[in-house]
């Protein structure tokens, strides 16, 4: 490969990434020109994917587009074991039935990313179900206790002289063993899988392999702008989710959180326009909130499709800027008593407020609007029929459609 491509490549691979552990190798692989093995392995321990999840497929997609070999490997062994990265206690593993359905999600959820026909998918069962119980012991006499316990949650539980299962210290090996049984090239992960990684490198050296490169990419901060997005947080967006929640939400974001979600979230803007993007918004040029309905608009594209995606970005306009036709957004049916119910108590059955009390602190801010018109009477009853929309300030909107329960 010429110089300028794999610098070109280079650069590709080291957008929005944490650290490559050893870019020398990586340089020198890519210039042989030969198509590199390139591996991400993921336990099916949730079935549903959000967008932090997305920035490891992202990174893999990315290796695809330049001409390289993805393993997407489903850890159907390892997620019996339960990974115990992060954790202050032993994790439950799952059932064989467990890991099977899971898998079978994650499965048709990650080639809205990936280009399913570039896609090694793979599971470990394939090698780790062969493997006897003299194979197994012969792989765990490959690294010591002391070795294991240089690993940060792992050495935290020791000192709390919190438990620690036999099992949790075959993990790291099993997954290390991964990448010996794939010759994998290079392997990607999240920050806290730098441990398990490195162990794929000494695994494939001691059986005589050119150890893999490692590289990490960080934890996506969720909604918040501060916390690793998470399901349990609250923080995050499902790729599932309808088009317009992908809209509202991505709208929602810090302009300080925009940077990092374009980084390592976004096909469409390259870093040299991500630049110039932000020279323009630094010089008053460029409206922050037209970049992020930009990304807004690609997220959303990507996992339902570009005219769905239009169509949410229409509704948003429409709901927030008061631009066009507010029927373009989905309906929420919501049942009522035949009475109808007041206009907190919808607030909350609608998800627009976390509680009744909520929803009347907001009443007297004046912050609720139907169908755009400011909701002056607290005492306010919508009954079943009812189609229009609510909204909580300026970003947060639903279009109701209410029915007797």
């Amino acid at each position: 490969m010429p110089h300028n491509q794999t610098q070109d490549a280079l650069d590709l691979i080291a957008r929005g990434a944490e650290e490559i552990l050893k870019r020398d190798e990586l340089e020198a692989r890519l210039k042989t020109g030969r198509p590199l093995r390139v591996k991400a392995g993921f336990d099916p321990t949730a079935p549903d994917l959000h967008l932090g999840h997305t920035v490891l497929l992202n990174k893999m997609r990315q290796f695809q587009d330049l001409g390289h070999q993805v393993i997407f490997l489903i850890g159907d062994f390892t997620g019996m074991i339960g990974d115990p990265t992060g954790k202050s206690v032993t994790r439950k593993p799952l059932t064989r039935e467990d890991v099977l359905a899971n898998a079978q999600t994650y499965a048709e959820q990650v080639f809205k990313v990936l280009d399913r026909e570039r896609t090694e998918v793979r599971f470990n069962s394939e090698w780790f179900g062969q493997m006897s119980a003299a194979d197994m012991i012969r792989l765990a006499g490959q690294h010591t206790v002391a070795r294991m316990l240089e690993r940060d949650d792992f050495a935290k539980r020791y000192a709390a002289q919190q438990s620690i299962a036999i099992h949790e210290f075959l993990y790291p090996l099993v997954q290390g063993y991964d990448s010996v049984a794939l010759k994998a090239d290079v392997e990607l992960g999240g920050t806290d899988q730098t441990f398990n990684l490195l162990m794929g490198r000494g695994l494939q050296e001691h059986h005589g392999q050119p150890p893999q490169i490692v590289l990490t990419m960080p934890l996506l901060e969720g909604l918040d702008g501060v916390n690793k997005m998470s399901k349990s947080l609250g923080n995050y967006i499902g790729i599932n989710e309808p088009a317009i929640d992908i809209v509202t939400k991505t709208m929602k974001i810090d302009d300080a959180l925009m940077w990092r979600w374009i980084d390592v979230l976004s096909f469409e803007i390259s870093i040299a326009e991500a630049a110039s993007l932000k020279r323009d918004i630094e010089e008053g040029a460029l409206n922050p909130r037209d970049l992020k309905l930009r990304l807004a608009r690609e997220l959303a594209a990507r996992f339902h499709g570009a005219a769905v995606a239009e169509t949410a970005v229409a509704g948003w306009n429409a709901a927030v800027r008061g631009e066009g036709d507010t029927a373009s957004l989905p309906l929420s049916e919501i049942a009522v008593p035949a009475e109808g119910l007041r206009i907190a108590a919808l607030l909350t059955a609608a998800g627009l407020t976390p509680s009744n009390s909520e929803a009347n602190r907001k009443l007297k801010e004046r912050a609720v609007r139907i169908d755009g018109e400011v909701v002056e009477d607290a005492q306010r009853i919508l009954t079943p029929g009812f189609v229009g929309m609510l909204s909580v300030g300026k970003r947060t909107f639903v279009r109701v459609c209410l029915v007797a329960a």
